[in-house]
């Protein structure tokens, strides 16, 4: 079979089980935390860790080149495509760093070899540290469950078929050193997330969900910043991607800052406590088939891909809407408004349908580069102005069934 028909494969068998899993997963309670006396780094803490380690590789894959292969990467670029290879070889500092360098042949692992192990990691932590960011338990149940290992299975799959589609004379190296990775990867996140003591969980408020949303948006723009600077090994394209990096991690950190001291509504606001549900449904359907998906859309059947998506969004949303009228009728007062269900049922259909504006807009004004760019900004366009509906929607709701209830 070839590539395109193994990563479909791929797709659909990454999305069964998360499907058949995932209801379980949000009701099993994590187990009892081991250790908790201990100081344990966050997913985002570890995810900093392996970014260095990434570009500490991306400078050491400079040294090779500038002292065992004269400068000239096209030993290992003409068996990739274009795009790669915009290396940095003319930088002073890496270019004295080359020629002090002890032992530079020893540096030949940096050759795609160190990157294949560190790319599942990457990828994993920054999925776990958004999940930790909506909901730390989630995290915990998550990392403590059989996705964790699923999603390593998927994603290392996926990466070994792109790895096999683009050979080169560092494949078969590449593919056991993935594998390992594969195991390596879920145990040390698994072991992290049992110690983990977190708390946080984003308020079912505007302000609650914009500071998650910006704070998805700078992380994914700092990830894309690595993806394309990093592991495409092209460290001389950073001087121009720099002030974006930047501006990123500075809205990144105010944001954190800011979530960490917004306190939990007490007022009841239907429409946005089913936004925090559909997030946490779908990033729970979404994590084991999410790499499947991406590279579906370049190495697979781009329908399917992104019939998959729409799938686990789709799922997520009806999960979602259960669980906030279930939610809205266990609240005090709930049984005595039976006009809610209908019209939160309407403001979420009017939301979403807002969302979808959003996403559209959002994609037309997005420069074109990255498929993964244009996927980011539709999906910051759709959260951010669906947000700001189930906000006024909330405002709304609130208004008409104070007015049905004799003011009360």
């Amino acid at each position: 079979m070839n590539t395109r028909v193994l990563v479909d494969v791929v797709v659909v068998a990454s999305v069964v089980p998360d499907l058949a899993i995932a209801s379980r997963v949000l009701v099993r309670r994590p187990d009892p935390v081991a250790a908790a006396d201990r100081r344990v780094f966050s997913p985002a803490v570890w995810l900093a860790l392996v970014t260095c380690l990434i570009y500490v590789n991306q400078v050491l894959f400079t040294v090779y080149v500038l002292r065992v292969r004269g400068g000239d990467p096209s030993f290992i670029a003409r068996y990739l495509p274009a795009g790669w290879f915009d290396m940095a070889s003319a930088h002073p500092v890496l270019r004295g760093l080359a020629e002090h360098f002890p032992a530079p042949g020893l540096l030949a692992p940096s050759v795609l070899r160190i990157q294949a192990f560190l790319e599942l990691p990457f990828v994993l932590l920054a999925f776990a540290t958004v999940v930790r960011w909506l909901d730390a338990d989630l995290y915990r149940r998550i990392a403590r469950s059989v996705l964790l290992p699923l999603a390593s299975m998927s994603y290392t799959a996926v990466f070994c078929l792109v790895e096999w589609d683009l050979r080169n004379p560092y494949t078969s190296d590449d593919l056991v050193i993935r594998a390992v990775s594969a195991v390596i990867t879920p145990l040390l996140i698994a072991r992290a997330a049992a110690r983990d003591t977190g708390t946080t969980r984003v308020t079912a408020s505007v302000a609650g969900l914009l500071v998650f949303i910006g704070s998805l948006g700078a992380l994914g723009g700092l990830v894309l910043v690595v993806y394309d600077t990093a592991l495409l090994y092209n460290l001389g394209r950073l001087d121009d991607r720099l002030p974006l990096a930047l501006a990123a991690a500075g809205l990144l950190l105010c944001l954190r800052v800011a979530a960490s001291r917004l306190r939990a509504r007490s007022t009841s606001t239907p429409t946005l406590s089913f936004v925090v549900h559909a997030l946490r449904r779908w990033l729970v359907l979404f994590f084991v088939p999410a790499l499947a998906v991406r590279y579906g859309l370049l190495f697979g059947t781009p329908s399917l891909a992104l019939a998959t998506g729409g799938l686990t969004a789709t799922v997520a949303c009806v999960q979602a809407g259960r669980d906030t009228l279930t939610e809205t009728r266990d609240s005090p007062g709930g049984a005595a408004r039976p006009m809610s269900a209908l019209l939160l049922t309407g403001g979420i259909g009017c939301a979403i349908l807002a969302g979808a504006g959003g996403a559209a807009v959002a994609v037309r004004l997005t420069p074109r580069s990255y498929d993964e760019v244009a996927l980011l900004s539709a999906l910051a366009g759709f959260l951010v102005t669906g947000v700001a509906v189930c906000g006024l929607i909330d405002i709304r709701l609130a208004a008409v069934l104070k007015k049905a209830g004799g003011g009360r």
